[in-house]
């Protein structure tokens, strides 16, 4: 029997910001699980199951909170599912969503992921002590710092290319509304001239903390049939995942983002992915991951990233607009983070992005990582149903 074609049908999202004191955990995932239901034009009662991720529970101090969430988000008495994949878990969840629709388990799924970090602190829990695991003592961007020296050593990369996407980036969020950062008055020169955190990267290189959620309403055939607006359809979806220290991991282009990007354009019939897909929500905490993300998803060579960015290929008005909503640089819920890339892809074939549309999207590429970049989910969306 054949998969039943999974639509994205609902988008909502929670105004994203420092520090939402005004809701608590259930009021904000309520939020945004209401405005997708209001974009779908569904109620509580034509849901059939609720897929929730997040980052780690010590991100907020609250362990397994999804026991004490299905009240917010009408899932008493039906099937309620947590997901875990550290930063890609917003990306994983939608996928394990999807899969539920694709094999007709669930006809109508809401999937939501979220973050409060404002109740505890992100730098601390990336900082506890793991057996046999490179200490983390300067946090997430200590880490991957060293790759991104790796990653110009590499490919020869000029220094300005981590402050050209930082600026596209903030940019670009002053055309969403969602966006945390909005960073009137930003300058190329204030970028470059901003505190240097981890060598090579800078303060206005690097992502926020945010408190935030998304959510989406996932559906079959017979549910986009009935659907107000035009769905989002499923063209490919992939997760996976390696090891975070392992002889001869590449850490500049992981072999599990390769391997997941390849099953996702084998299930979408993609072969030139440069030519073929109109925009890319990727998952870039740190400016310099453009250009790496760009080769290891096979948009560019070895090597040849960081001349497409340098080139304005990923700019809005580019041949490849990356980053339309501006990204996880300007907007960063880490355990949304990930679905937030799959809903922005979404809404750009929706036809429903705002003043970040790109005229004529027909095919959009939502991309999430987390762990020692260790953790791939993937999916790309199409305006037209895929082929049978």
């Amino acid at each position: 029997m054949s998969k039943e074609p999974v639509a994205v049908v609902g988008v909502g999202q929670t105004v994203h910001t420092a520090a939402r004191r005004d809701v608590s955990i259930a009021g904000l995932v309520r939020e945004a699980a209401l405005r997708a239901l209001a974009d779908a034009e569904l109620t509580w009662a034509d849901i059939d199951a609720v897929v929730i991720g997040k980052a780690p529970d010590f991100f907020e101090g609250v362990m397994m909170p999804e026991l004490y969430l299905a009240d917010a988000l009408g899932a008493v008495g039906k099937p309620l599912m947590r997901v875990h994949t550290a930063g890609s878990v917003g990306g994983s969840t939608a996928l394990v969503a999807a899969q539920l629709v694709a094999a007709r388990i669930h006809p109508t799924v809401l999937t939501l992921a979220f973050e409060k970090q404002s109740e505890s602190n992100a730098m601390w829990g990336l900082s506890l002590p793991v057996p046999f695991q490179q200490p983390l003592l300067a946090g997430a961007g200590g880490f991957f710092a060293p790759h991104v020296r790796a990653y110009i050593r590499r490919s020869g990369a000029p220094a300005t290319t981590g402050t050209l996407v930082a600026y596209k980036d903030r940019l670009n969020a002053l055309k969403n509304p969602y966006a945390h950062l909005h960073e009137h008055g930003l300058t190329l020169e204030k970028v470059r001239s901003s505190p240097m955190l981890w060598d090579p990267v800078r303060y206005s290189e690097t992502c926020p903390s945010s408190d935030g959620a998304c959510a989406m309403v996932l559906t079959g055939r017979a549910g986009a049939a009935r659907a107000p607006r035009p769905p989002a359809w499923l063209h490919g979806g992939a997760m996976r995942s390696e090891p975070t220290l392992f002889a001869g991991k590449d850490f500049v282009s992981p072999r599990a983002g390769r391997d997941c990007a390849a099953d996702v354009y084998r299930q979408a019939g993609i072969t030139d992915p440069r030519r073929e897909i109109d925009a890319a929500e990727l998952y870039v905490p740190f400016s310099w991951y453009e250009p790496m993300w760009l080769e290891n998803l096979g948009f560019a060579a070895e090597g040849e990233g960081w001349k497409l960015t340098e080139s304005g290929a990923t700019a809005l008005d580019g041949e490849l607009p990356v980053n339309p909503s501006g990204g996880v640089l300007s907007t960063n819920p880490i355990g949304a983070s990930g679905m937030i890339r799959f809903a922005e892809a979404a809404q750009q074939v929706r036809g429903a992005a705002g003043e970040h549309q790109i005229d004529g999207a027909r095919r959009a590429l939502g991309h999430a990582y987390g762990g020692g970049s260790q953790f791939f989910a993937m999916w790309v969306v199409g305006t037209e149903p895929p082929a049978r």
